[in-house]
């Protein structure tokens, strides 16, 4: 297959490149704000001249995709809060940019990286397939911003129900890849114990389900393997994770030192997400079963890392 990703800069997208580099030959075309830093980066992993990287003013209705995959965002609150409401500008422009392609050569399939803060930004539970997006549609914050853009786009691709569109809903995903300067608690937790200070967290209750870059990719694999169809999926692990068990088990790997408080500095730039995870499973129908689960994923990662 002919793949054009879009947004090559971003680090998933990055994971996927290489990921497709090892175990498959699909031939990819790398469009980026940054081509420079793109190559750069092709050059650091051993895949310089493997793939086309390009600017987005080259992307063209004439050249040939079986599918289009666009990760253009943002992964890291702090970047959510400095785009603001900027970022329905950014996700608008690239999903109508591949939408235009798409109209003109529906037989290409549309894989978007959505969010799972597109159900909102109320997670007192797990959401799960029959669960409503919910918008305080009186009351919009700056933290609201990036999950409506999501929305919207979403709203817009099943409204093309005759087109081939897949949203990809990620919730967790960790890597060693990503930034471990990132406001999360997984990176906060990575820096506690490479820097062998105290995490202070907060008695908070909160699930996570931490998506490996193995998983990430099967369900990509997956979705291009499978039927042409229009939905939306969410991404999910053999199982998710309390922190507080994960939180032990990491003190008992590689040392973590805690220390839960009643109050800790974070960054809510997407609102509070206690039980920030999903059981929706349709994405079985396209024939993915995930191989880790989130605590699996966190020490493949961290032993990499550490």
């Amino acid at each position: 297959m002919r793949l054009a990703i879009l947004g090559a800069t971003s680090q998933i997208a990055k994971d996927l490149v290489q990921s497709f580099a090892a175990q498959s030959s699909h031939e990819l075309a790398l469009y980026a704000r940054r081509p420079e830093v793109v190559s750069q980066w092709l050059s650091s992993v051993g895949l310089a001249g493997r793939y086309a990287v390009t600017d987005f003013s080259d992307f063209s209705a004439d050249e040939h995709y079986d599918a289009i995959l666009n990760f253009v965002g943002v992964g890291d609150p702090a970047q959510a809060v400095a785009m603001g409401a900027t970022i329905f500008d950014v996700t608008l422009k690239y999903d109508e940019m591949a939408l235009d392609y798409v109209r003109l050569h529906p037989e290409c399939r549309y894989i978007f990286l959505s969010s799972g803060a597109a159900y909102g930004t109320s997670f007192d539970a797990p959401v799960n397939a029959n669960t409503k997006a919910v918008i305080a549609i009186n009351n919009l914050q700056p933290q609201d911003w990036y999950a409506v853009a999501k929305l919207h786009a979403e709203c817009r691709h099943r409204s093309l129900a005759h087109l081939p569109i897949v949203d990809v809903r990620v919730f967790n995903y960790f890597s060693h890849t990503q930034d471990m300067e990132a406001r999360f608690l997984i990176t906060d937790i990575v820096r506690a114990i490479r820097d062998k200070t105290v995490l202070k967290t907060s008695a908070a209750c909160m699930m996570r389900d931490y998506l490996h870059p193995s998983d990430f990719y099967g369900l990509v694999s997956a979705i291009l393997a499978s039927a042409a169809t229009n939905a939306a999926v969410d991404c999910y692990s053999k199982a998710p994770i309390d922190k507080i068990t994960l939180l032990v088990a990491l003190q008992e790997k590689f040392g973590l030192q805690y220390d839960v408080v009643q109050t800790a500095a974070g960054i809510n730039a997407t609102g509070s997400k206690p039980h920030y995870y999903s059981l929706n499973m349709s994405a079985e129908d396209f024939g993915y079963q995930p191989r880790l689960t989130s605590l699996e994923c966190v020490v493949k990662v961290m032993q990499i890392v550490l």
